[in-house]
């Protein structure tokens, strides 16, 4: 399989990107906070993945022998 469609970086930026269009969709429909705070914190969540993805993928790079193989 393409790299691209088994890769780590295009669910995690899909994922945070659905997150920041519905936190804009929510602020924009007077949402009820419950869930503006849901969108936030989704899209925290999908930031700190990236972060994630990046540290590992650095480590894969480097060789790190605690890190994932290939990605």
């Amino acid at each position: 399989m393409p790299k691209a469609l088994v890769g780590l970086w295009a669910p995690v930026i899909i994922g945070t990107a659905i997150w920041i269009i519905a936190f804009v969709v929510l602020l924009i429909a007077g949402a009820d906070s419950g869930w503006v705070w849901t969108a936030v914190a989704g899209a925290g969540l999908g930031c700190l993945g990236g972060a994630i993805v990046a540290w590992q993928s650095a480590a894969s790079r480097r060789g790190s022998r605690g890190a994932q193989r290939d990605l």
